[in-house]
């Protein structure tokens, strides 16, 4: 299907929000009055552009509080539509969208209301525009598509039609099965936006949190699929208020809109993208350091023996059990130091999980690769970690092990800690990529995502949201803090699974290890809260040692100090499912201070 945007759902000048709408794939614009006024640009100029970048004008909008109000009133409605419907054959736009009055005089007068549109779709043929009414879910007397639809029928001209939003309509939560009643040809355009749940004013929940499809709570696939019954053959357009979309760059923005749209039409049965290949597992995590030494020093001490050397990058392999971290000293690394650059995931068919990846619009990651190197596949996430798809000791496809030549390290040859595998990654995400990231693993990865949460930190409010694959043998935290300046603010993180988290502990401190000190009051409470074997209360305090339980089992674990952005967790999840949500405010009070104390 035709795909659509409205210039009000990008940040930047008109010409910024067109380029970016191109540049992703979309084959039309909305043009929101107030970025036209803005522009520079003459009507005539904004058209040839918009053609230059192969968009189309689909909609003009809005035109507000034109019916059923007084009649001088509407005397001046009628003088500004002559002027808005040259503007739009200048522009080379044939819809206008008209809202539902807000109007403070407007009067409860169904058949007013249609006379007033049937006089304005009269004037509006007459320049060959077509008219696309819709129920604003704030409304002052039409507030519902169904009461819209009425109207549209009783005005009864051939350039009047309907407008459908799925916030208007789901936002009230009114039934789209409706829809279906609706001639196709009288549903003169579509506008989608999804958002979370939330409890407030209609009104401010529309202008502050939409989202793109697929980002919130609303099942605007199933409204779509109402309207595609109808015989709706127009664009699916996107019409997004969000103050952080406001505020991001366009262009990836525009990027995530069209993958939105693109998984929306897989959803719906109108088209066939590679089908998701879901991860069954992570190969590895690789660090991206200036100095390789601290990091080694902890993974020494958590057991990790340094097994193999890339045979022509700088890059060093660490194992224990089937948990690897490579340690990258060959590019710049961030300005705050260590950083986890990369995830390898075990993928059942790497070269198929790539071509879904480009065809939802992931940026493919082009490679310097040595003659002999294995041929791997790598995409971007939107916080720019590198995610690669592996098949690890498969002899029948590329494995990235083999670019590794296997060594000797007498030096770092610390007895084994007890971890098997890494049970979690926890990436902090810009602030303005917390909605594309959920988007993004859950449609180009295939995972599943899971409730969003609130985390108080001491200095502001995180959200997370977790990221899996059924077995839970691929679990992503994503992180964000509550405003822009928060991006590093908050580490990264590599939990490593154990079955005896207090030996593990201890291992890792009796080999120069640094746990994060938890607070006395924390196991204070914690003593209220649960019930302990003798001495294993002590015994977690002694070691920093958190703990939780729910329904299906307990969760014990600890924390390293820092090294750059990256600590790592050690982890006894005993049929828990969760990420210790609870502790979380407690954990990032502690770093706070540990890292008021070490200055790092």
């Amino acid at each position: 299907m035709r795909t659509s945007i409205a210039t009000v759902s990008l940040s930047g000048s008109l010409t910024e929000k067109l380029t970016a709408a191109s540049r992703a794939g979309f084959d039309g614009v909305e043009i929101f009055e107030n970025d036209l006024l803005a522009s520079p640009l003459t009507p005539e100029e904004i058209r040839t552009r918009c053609a230059d970048l192969g968009l189309t004008v689909d909609l003009y909008q809005p035109m507000r509080d034109i019916e059923a109000v007084p009649a001088e009133a509407f005397v001046r409605n009628l003088r500004r539509a002559r002027h808005k419907f040259e503007l739009m054959r200048r522009l080379g736009a044939d819809t206008v969208l008209v809202c539902s009055s807000v109007h403070p005089l407007a009067v409860d007068d169904d058949a007013l209301a249609a006379h007033h549109l049937r006089q304005l779709a009269e004037l509006a043929q007459e320049s060959g525009i077509r008219v696309a009414y819709e129920a604003l879910a704030w409304g002052r007397h039409v507030n519902t598509y169904t009461h819209a639809w009425r109207i549209v029928e009783a005005a009864d001209h051939p350039a009047l039609g309907t407008c459908l939003d799925s916030f208007h309509i789901l936002s009230r939560g009114s039934d789209p099965k409706g829809i279906r009643d609706i001639p196709g040809e009288k549903i003169f355009f579509l506008q989608l936006a999804d958002a979370p749940l939330l409890a407030m004013d209609v009104l401010q929940w529309s202008r502050h949190y939409r989202c793109f499809p697929g980002q919130g709570g609303f099942d605007v696939a199933g409204l779509v699929r109402d309207v595609l019954h109808t015989g709706y053959d127009g664009p699916l357009s996107l019409e997004v208020f969000n103050d952080v979309f406001r505020q991001a760059d366009a262009g990836p923005t525009a990027v995530d809109a069209h993958r939105s749209l693109l998984v929306l039409q897989e959803q719906i049965g109108v088209a066939t993208p590679p089908a998701p290949v879901v991860p069954t597992g992570v190969a590895f995590a690789e660090l991206l350091t200036p100095d390789a030494e601290p990091v080694a020093a902890v993974l020494g001490a958590l057991g990790f023996t340094r097994t193999a050397r890339h045979r022509t990058k700088p890059v060093d392999l660490w194992q224990q059990g089937a948990a690897r971290v490579l340690v990258n000293t060959s590019g710049a690394a961030r300005r705050d130091g260590t950083g986890l650059a990369a995830i390898g995931l075990e993928s059942p068919d790497p070269a198929a999980a790539a071509r879904r990846a480009e065809a939802l619009l992931a940026p493919v990651l082009p490679r310097r690769r040595a003659t002999g190197d294995a041929p791997l596949d790598a995409v971007a996430a939107p916080d720019g970690t590198e995610l690669f798809f592996c098949a690890t000791d498969r002899p029948e496809l590329p494995n990235w092990r083999a670019d590794f030549a296997d060594i000797v390290d007498a030096a770092h040859e610390p007895p084994a800690a007890g971890i098997d595998r890494i049970d979690h990654l926890a990436l902090t995400q810009p602030w303005h990529h917390y909605d594309e990231a959920t988007l993004f693993h859950r449609s180009v990865l295939g995972l599943h995502a899971h409730q969003s949460v609130d985390v108080a930190d001491p200095y502001g409010l995180m959200r997370s949201r977790a990221v899996t694959n059924p077995d839970g043998s691929v679990r992503i935290a994503l992180g964000v803090g509550a405003a822009p300046t928060d991006d590093t603010a908050h580490a990264q993180h590599i939990a490593l699974a154990t079955d005896d988290v207090v030996a593990a502990a201890r291992r890792f401190r009796k080999a120069g290890g640094r746990l994060l000190p938890i607070p006395a009051n924390y196991y204070d409470d914690l003593a209220a809260r649960h019930e302990f074997a003798d001495g294993e209360l002590e015994t977690y305090r002694a070691l920093g040692i958190l703990y939780d339980r729910d329904a299906h089992g307990e969760f014990r674990h600890c924390y390293t100090l820092t090294v750059g952005r990256v600590f790592f967790e050690l982890v006894q999840r005993d049929g828990y499912r969760g990420y210790d949500a609870p502790n979380a405010p407690v954990r990032l009070a502690a770093q706070h201070i540990a890292r008021a104390v070490t200055g790092g």
